[in-house]
């Protein structure tokens, strides 16, 4: 079986880095920052785990930036959502779970081009 490797992106980096540093003062950011702990254990142990999402719906900015072809949607406490790629890794016996986005569910509208009714 191959190792499953977590990365996250410097967007992802920077959200996760805010949540922790917040998680002592907040509930909230602490139930998303333990959302994303468990769902990254729950990637590691199924790469397929998340929802995938269509081609034709992935972000232009997200292929352009990170050259990618496949985007899987997990869901989040509080409606937040983590979004990440699969690629293969440096060797053959490891896949990469690049996470691209942490997001709130406001960006995650604007993002997607989902209009407010």
């Amino acid at each position: 079986m191959k190792e499953v490797r977590v990365i996250l992106s410097e967007d992802a980096e920077e959200a996760y880095r805010y949540l922790n540093e917040h998680a002592s003062e907040s509930k909230i950011d602490r139930s998303i920052l333990n959302s994303i702990n468990t769902k990254v254990e729950l990637i590691k142990a199924n790469p397929h785990y998340g929802k995938p999402i269509s081609k034709s719906l992935i972000p232009k900015e997200y292929i352009e930036n990170f050259g990618v072809t496949n985007l899987f949607r997990v869901e989040l406490a509080r409606y937040w959502r983590m979004f990440y790629t699969l690629t293969d890794g440096e060797s053959t016996v490891e896949i990469i779970a690049f996470v691209l986005d942490i997001i709130d569910h406001k960006k995650y509208d604007r993002k997607f081009g989902y209009k407010k009714r």
